[in-house]
């Protein structure tokens, strides 16, 4: 850029300042002369040769962050009038102004052989990571029809970070991959696939057709340009003794009803795509009548998906309820008279059947088995009891003693909630106030294990584990352990610590826990109030594999005052027993869908189309040019915007580039630049239409390209 000596006297120039930073600067140069080459404000030196007219003066130089430059007293460059110098010239010479490039890691194996008939057979794979620093912020998972959970990790330290976990029987897009995780030299990158060859009569081998399987583990991630790798890849089989430590996550298969199964691309069939936005709403409408409710204290469904709610009546828990010995001290009011067990019809709202007369004294969790009974929990009696739904009341089964608490294999004190195995019959109580363990019982009622928190990154006991869900397609149950704060999940069978979801939005109380199986898993909790962190009362919906938050939801009107069970039904609705407000919200989704279909044409012998046949591939390509013309339109205005921001802070200047990027679009510097994006993930890379699989009687080679046509391994790798 050129600019006049801002006076028409003789000047001296005594300081120098530089107004810029080597992230984007290389060097610049300021040049004094009497007529610069170009009267604009601004000029490529790549196009306009020079700097002046006549004969340039350098005045100064700067790179590499170098400070202000102060001439010593007395001493200064004359410019102006009768210097000779009527312009000064500035000249940048610009480094490399995208500091992040994506990249891609693969781990993946070659050598694995599935034996046909067994259960089970792992894949591993591991490399030490020996190159510069690495930020994952997606992940993909590839195998073919064997697969049941693919898994990868950052190993530092003896300590392993997951990175992404998913069911490669789900669609295979990029997921966004664990914010929290760097990869720098001396990690260790680990993956892990779980095939199973039950159905299968001769050995599956890694290969590139579709009889074949394949295991692998994409990372995505970005790195400093200076030192960008754009591919790197690990096929070396992990050890044993390293895989013994491997979190018991990795060995869980993710169960995939065929509902969620990526529909298959064939040629001559139709296929259907959808994609779903929502949030949760109150129904203001429901109940149509009042349902005259005690305490809400749990929440269920039976096996037609009504509503089965669990409340006090008119027994209040108070602070004058127990002694410190946790014995009830209001047992002369005898037993709660109204029918403390009510079926509802969760469309309406309307009462269906009533039980639970003269049975009950301060009531808490609630479930329902495959016949229908009811297993519910009694604070006061300090019992577990099955309780038929004929209407009856009878009671089928009771464990503990009433009315004594303790600590041993027969008694509880103050048990919260209760959930029933569908396939075992395994009985799982959470115990509860006064203890902090869950306990399992088989079908019988015969004690078979317990356990208390699991380890994450230290063992802090339960506080009140208040509520339990069982995750049947994961084998997992988990637990509301309310004054801490968080859910933790075990596998059911062995008690074995899985996960934990702890959230800053959760405030330090957790009361209540539900799933639903929809994707990968969606994980329903309410919070309650806390006197340290105070936030806002209300209800999540959470990404079982990601631990995000994807929604929240409170009523409308009114506010949640002690959300205590919640619920969600076959059709997506949501219900909250509010135990302060003696209520039950249902909440429902505004459901947009958008479905596209299309028509793809048959093997059969070409025919000529009609004008109808002519027009839909040409509205079908424009329609898929229509997201990538925008993308590039969003690329080439950032770009744009980068360029006028720049040149508006520092004037406008002879620019010329040290370093160019020929047709390349930077990753690592699109998506940051965007709102809601940041250098540690996103919502979601979708990578539509990849890997599809075909049906054995259309199998080719195609999938070759995955497999087979892999750069040459990197060093750094």
């Amino acid at each position: 850029m050129a600019f006049p000596v801002p006076t028409r006297q003789d000047a001296y120039i005594v300081d120098f300042i530089p107004l810029a930073s080597m992230d984007t600067v290389h060097h610049m140069l300021l040049f004094g002369c009497q007529t610069p080459v170009s009267t604009h404000s601004f000029w490529d030196c790549g196009s306009v040769q020079g700097t002046c007219e006549d004969e340039p003066a350098i005045m100064y130089a700067w790179a590499r962050n170098a400070p202000p430059t102060k001439l010593p007293k007395d001493v200064g460059f004359k410019v102006g009038r009768s210097s000779g110098m009527s312009y000064f010239v500035l000249q940048i010479h610009y480094g490399d102004i995208s500091p992040f490039i994506a990249g891609i890691y693969l781990l993946m194996s070659v050598d694995t052989v599935i034996l046909p008939g067994k259960r089970v057979t792992d894949a591993d794979v591991a490399c030490d990571y020996t190159s510069y620093p690495i930020y994952p912020f997606a992940f993909r998972t590839h195998t073919h029809r064997l697969g049941k959970v693919v898994s990868g990790y950052r190993i530092r330290d003896g300590k392993w970070t997951l990175i992404g976990r998913q069911s490669p029987q789900l669609p295979q897009a990029f997921y966004p991959a664990n914010k929290q995780v760097n990869v720098k030299y001396g990690d260790t990158l680990a993956a892990r696939c779980v095939f199973t060859g039950e159905g299968k009569t001769s050995k599956t081998y890694i290969g590139g057709t579709s009889d074949d399987e394949m295991c692998n583990f994409y990372i995505m991630y970005y790195m400093d340009s200076r030192h960008a790798i754009p591919y790197m890849n690990c096929m070396e089989m992990g050890s044993e003794e390293l895989f013994q430590h491997i979190p018991t996550e990795a060995n869980v298969p993710i169960k995939v009803s065929p509902s969620h199964m990526n529909s298959v691309m064939h040629l001559g069939q139709s296929t259907e795509t959808v994609d779903q936005d929502y949030h949760f709403e109150q129904v203001s409408a429901w109940p149509q009548s009042s349902l005259q409710l005690g305490q809400v204290s749990g929440l269920a469904l039976d096996s037609d998906s009504n509503l089965v709610i669990f409340h006090r009546g008119d027994h209040h828990w108070g602070a004058d309820s127990f002694n410190n010995q946790a014995r009830y001290q209001q047992r002369s009011l005898g037993p709660i008279q109204q029918s403390a067990i009510l079926v509802v019809d969760p469309s309406k709202g309307s009462i269906l059947k009533a039980s639970g007369r003269n049975m009950f004294f301060l009531p808490h969790g609630i479930t329902t088995d495959k016949e229908n009974n009811y297993w519910v929990t009694d604070v006061a009696l300090h019992q577990v009891l099955k309780v038929s739904s004929d209407g009856k009341d009878r009671t089928l089964m009771a464990l503990g003693e009433a009315f004594i608490p303790g600590s041993d294999n027969n008694h509880f004190c103050q048990p919260t909630d209760v959930a029933v195995d569908t396939e075992s019959g395994n009985i799982f109580v959470s115990d509860g106030y006064c203890n902090a363990r869950i306990i399992k019982f088989s079908a019988d009622g015969k004690y078979l294990s317990e356990w208390g928190a699991g380890i994450s990154p230290a063992r802090i006991p339960f506080q009140i584990p208040h509520s339990l869900v069982l995750l049947p397609d994961k084998k997992e149950i988990c637990v509301a352990d309310r004054e801490n704060g968080r859910i933790q999940c075990f596998i059911a069978e062995t008690g074995e610590f899985v996960k934990e979801i702890k959230k800053d939005e959760f405030g330090g109380e957790v009361f209540a826990v539900s799933y639903s199986p929809t994707g990968d898993g969606l994980i329903f909790a309410v919070n309650g109030e806390s006197l340290s962190r105070p936030v806002p009362i209300r209800g999540f919906v959470i990404d079982y594999s990601t631990k995000d938050i994807l929604d929240t939801f409170s009523p409308n009107k009114k506010e949640f005052k002690m959300p205590h069970d919640i619920a969600e039904t076959r059709d997506g609705s949501v219900f909250v027993g509010d135990a302060s407000s003696k209520s039950v919200y249902k909440f429902t989704t505004e459901s947009k869908f958008i479905f596209i279909k299309i028509m793809l044409p048959t093997r059969k012998s070409p025919a000529k189309p009609n004008k109808g046949e002519r027009v839909l591939p040409v509205i079908i390509t424009t329609l898929l040019l229509i997201p990538l013309v925008v993308v590039i339109s969003i690329g080439v205005f950032i770009s744009w915007r980068k360029y006028s921001m720049y040149e508006n802070t520092h004037g406008s200047m002879c620019r010329k580039s040290i370093r160019k990027a020929v047709g390349s679009l930077n990753l690592g510097n699109f998506f940051p630049s965007h709102k809601g994006y940041s250098r540690q993930g996103f919502d979601q890379l979708s990578t539509e239409g990849s890997d599809q699989e075909r049906n054995d009687e259309d199998s080719s080679d195609s999938e070759n390209e995955e497999y087979s046509a892999l750069p040459p391994p990197q060093s750094s790798s």
